[in-house]
């Protein structure tokens, strides 16, 4: 029997805070538990008031949605999943939540020709994937001065080439990363 809870997380902060996101079951789709974005949101601050964001596996939709409840001004979710990308953008639409852009993409592809700076690029892969080889040095010109980079995984990342470990720290089996620019560390 399914769990009553399932396919859907809850909003943590902001505007739209306890609002529910319901997205349709997706073969190796693994939300960020709520307690993992309420620590990477405090790294990074609640209010976001502007901000630019990327999510490269946006899933369900759980950080775009909860960057723009929190002030941010364009939030980018990308999804292979047509029917994932699909139900956040329904989800924002619900919410009244602007500033939402929805693609149906393959992450790597869609930041090859992505040529906007972001203050922040939410990087959650498949686990049974590794990309990060390419992944970490392909988003790094996509980041503002100052910027910051996120990453899941089911190991511990280095930092990439020009950036410092900011944060890191484990969930169960998911270590979680925030990463940012060497030169705004030192300032």
């Amino acid at each position: 029997m399914a769990s009553a809870l399932a396919h859907r997380v809850r909003i943590i902060g902001g505007r739209h805070r306890g609002r529910i996101i319901r997205f349709p079951a997706a073969p190796g789709l693994r939300p960020t538990p709520d307690r993992v974005r309420e620590t990477l949101f405090n790294w990074l601050g609640q209010d976001l008031d502007g901000w630019r964001t990327l999510d490269l596996y946006a899933g369900s939709g759980a950080m775009s949605l909860e960057a723009l409840s929190r002030g941010a001004g364009l939030a980018v979710a990308v999804d292979r999943n047509p029917l994932l990308v699909r139900a956040f953008a329904e989800t924002a639409k619900a919410l009244g939540a602007t500033g939402l852009e929805a693609h149906a993409a393959e992450a790597q592809a869609f930041v090859g020709r992505e040529s906007r700076v972001f203050d922040v690029v939410f990087l959650d892969p498949p686990f049974d994937s590794d990309p990060w080889a390419e992944l970490l040095p392909a988003c790094a010109p996509r980041l503002a001065p100052g910027g910051f980079l996120y990453a899941e995984a089911p190991r511990q990342l280095a930092a990439p080439d020009g950036f410092a470990g900011w944060r890191h720290a484990k969930a169960g089996a998911v270590h979680y990363h925030l990463f940012r620019n060497a030169a705004a560390v030192i300032s």
